[in-house]
């Protein structure tokens, strides 16, 4: 049998060891990728020019570096679904439900998407109803805008490349210069809120919750019908997510 070794194609395996570094880091320069591969600094520049212009990488806002593009993000495995995280998550969903009394539920963001992962039902006779796997336009989500907040500005762009964004209500953010204006105060806040936006009704409040790169973000949502979420009480069930999100268990050594 010949050595599968043999059909390599060099460009393409370059490429693809290339992909593999943004698991491990957030940004790449030329350099970082020309040493990391043992290659020269032109293939280097030629292999991440070319995975920008499929997606697959994004440049950041000083032009020297790149990160993961959102065709890479969108292929990776949502943070979540792993056994060991979720095991890790169960105390921090029964502490967010029962100081919130509202459906609560951990969310990932899967490119301009986000999904959710987990959750504890409110017992409450009208609530929302809690959505494991279901998926939702980012922007009109407190947990996706809280998810989108810890992106850097280029990979929000290259998340959005155009202008307008679709409306999921009469109350989502419907341009992206609105959204990132939202990210900004978010990011000040360290909480996002959604009054209506996904929706009509319903409005939700979410926290970062764990993971300090695009693989591995989780947030932390609680959502209930809008004569329960008025702003005041989103930000006191923003403390208690808070609070809630302290209790995640270290990984496991």
């Amino acid at each position: 049998m010949a050595d599968p070794r043999s059909y390599i194609i060099e460009s393409l395996d370059t490429g693809l060891r290339l992909m593999r570094l943004f698991l491990t880091h957030d940004t790449l320069s030329v350099t970082d990728a020309a040493r990391e591969l043992e290659v020269a600094r032109s293939t280097a520049h030629r292999v991440l020019s070319t995975l920008e212009s499929r997606g697959f990488a994004t440049r950041d806002a000083s032009g020297r570096g790149y990160s993961a593009g959102p065709e890479l993000v969108t292929l990776g495995r949502p943070a979540g679904y792993g056994p060991e995280i979720r095991a890790r998550l169960q105390v921090v969903l029964d502490a967010a439900a029962t100081a919130t009394g509202e459906t609560v539920g951990t969310a990932a963001l899967i490119g301009d998407q986000v999904i959710i992962t987990d959750g504890r039902e409110s017992p409450h006779a009208v609530r929302a109803v809690l959505e494991t796997g279901r998926v939702h336009p980012a922007h009109a989500t407190s947990a996706g805008k809280v998810l989108l907040a810890r992106l850097t500005t280029e990979q929000v762009c290259a998340l959005y490349p155009e202008e307008r964004l679709p409306g999921v209500t009469s109350h989502t953010l419907g341009s992206r210069t609105a959204l990132l204006s939202e990210l900004a105060r978010i990011r000040t806040l360290g909480r996002a809120d959604s009054a209506g936006e996904s929706v009509r009704g319903m409005n939700t409040v979410a926290v970062p919750l764990a993971g300090n790169s695009w693989r591995d973000r989780l947030a932390l949502m609680a959502s209930m019908p809008a004569d329960r979420g008025s702003e005041p009480e989103l930000a006191r069930h923003a403390v208690a997510l808070r609070r809630a999100a302290g209790l995640l268990p270290p990984p496991a050594s």
